[in-house]
């Protein structure tokens, strides 16, 4: 029952199980953080992809007002662009907030495996397609097939 005599600016000795807990806590912890700035990175790439969904038919009524001789019509073509730029970010938000929840619940278990997700590249081929028939769209429209 004698204990030595402990200064309050001596820090506890932790022993090896106690340091082994303290770092797999820290360890959840900076995973939690990475998860959150991985979202935050979703967010903001759905949110470019929804404001570009909306600018795109401003820029194109512009564009309809001096050019008028085409055979597309460059507003229904830009709202139908736009509007799958708006979809795209929608669907991106949605994948973002649905792999970030199963994160988290990876995270609080305490039998954590990685496992690889296809989310991005899912967004990314999305994009490609809206991006390929936007320049066919543009290279009709300039060409005046």
């Amino acid at each position: 029952m004698n204990q030595p005599f402990q200064d309050s600016d001596t820090p506890k000795k932790l022993s090896n199980d106690d340091l082994a807990i303290n770092r797999t806590e820290l360890a959840k912890y900076r995973s939690h953080a990475a998860a959150d700035r991985t979202l935050m990175a979703w967010i903001r790439t759905s949110l470019s992809l929804i404001g570009f969904g909306f600018g795109i038919p401003t820029i194109t009524t512009a564009i309809e007002k001096i050019d008028t001789a085409s055979h597309i019509n460059p507003i229904r073509f830009s709202a139908i662009v736009g509007l799958c730029f708006i979809g795209t970010g929608m669907f991106g938000m949605a994948l973002g907030l649905i792999e970030h929840r199963k994160i988290l619940k990876k995270i609080e278990n305490d039998h954590y495996t990685y496992e690889n997700s296809q989310s991005a590249e899912i967004v990314a081929v999305a994009l490609l397609v809206i991006g390929l028939l936007s320049f066919i769209g543009v290279l009709i429209k300039s060409l005046n097939f």
